[in-house]
């Protein structure tokens, strides 16, 4: 089995969440959402989370952020069905549709990039994931019903477009969906949502190899300081956790939709959003040793 690349606390930093939870290493839940897809924690300790409102309903979708003290607010409004979000520097970015919205600090958004920026119209724009240099990576999950039509695609500063890999290039590539970037901005990990195998895509190389399978409908990816991998899977409301065994294990399951997942900044939580509950769910992770 290929060994899985060691991330950047970077990465970890730029992709999530919550740290006043720490008198009791307990879970907590927050509802109300409406359609929560992923979660982002900025340095001052809130939490942003996107909710999609009704699919393929446009102008309904927000982003609303909870307060260190658990406190929830509307953030950003008029968006259609956002998803992915991912912060360089104060700046909040969001996939959205078929496009890449760029969210400034007091709420207002602009276009990043539209359709017509992608060398083919997205489908179903997914995760969004940040490299070191500032770069933005986006998962188009194709037709996800299909399993066909998928790619991920790099964005530079200026908000250029340029295909990473598609299935043309390699037909394992169906409807690749979470996302990690390793620190040296060339390998990439990628879950695919149709085939709930984690793949590591080597940018230099354009090898893309294996690593793990058995994810259901893998959905969020992240990686933990520790080296293990945690990943959710939509379809079956399951969460699991890949070690240094390379053993896919079972961490949670009961959710109705477990989406994009992210870990929170002292590492003793994986925030999941629940996607058909409209909830948030801080769950307890225990250190293991190794």
């Amino acid at each position: 089995m290929t060994r899985i690349p060691r991330l950047t606390p970077l990465v970890l930093a730029l992709s999530v969440l919550f740290a006043p939870l720490a008198h009791a290493h307990e879970g907590k839940t927050i509802g109300g959402f409406k359609t929560p897809e992923s979660v982002l924690q900025t340095k001052d300790g809130r939490v942003f989370v996107s909710e999609i409102g009704e699919f393929g309903k446009d102008g309904d979708g927000q982003i609303s952020v909870i307060s260190p003290d658990g406190k929830v607010s509307v953030f950003a409004t008029g968006m259609d069905d956002p998803k992915g979000l991912a912060i360089i520097g104060q700046d909040i970015y969001v996939t959205d549709k078929a496009r890449v919205l760029k969210v400034k600090p007091d709420g207002k958004w602009e276009v990043f990039a539209d359709a017509k920026a992608f060398p083919v119209t997205p489908q179903f724009l997914n995760d969004i994931e940040p490299d070191p240099k500032g770069n933005l990576y986006v998962s188009d999950s194709g037709d996800i019903n299909t399993g066909s039509g998928g790619a991920i695609y790099r964005l530079d500063k200026a908000g250029k477009v340029t295909l990473v890999i598609d299935g043309k290039q390699d037909p394992k590539v169906l409807s690749p969906n979470g996302l990690v970037v390793d620190d040296t901005g060339d390998v990439l990990l990628e879950v695919d949502f149709a085939s709930g195998i984690l793949y590591s895509y080597n940018m230099k190389s354009k090898k893309l190899t294996k690593l793990a399978e058995g994810f259901g409908g893998g959905d969020g990816l992240v990686h933990a300081s520790s080296g293990v991998i945690y990943v959710s899977d939509w379809k079956n409301g399951k969460v699991f956790e890949l070690g240094h065994d390379d053993e896919v294990k079972l961490l949670k399951d009961g959710f109705k939709a477990s989406a994009d997942i992210a870990l929170s900044k002292d590492e003793k939580y994986l925030i999941v959003p629940d996607m058909k509950a409209g909830e948030v769910v801080w769950l307890p992770l225990h250190p293991k040793k190794h």
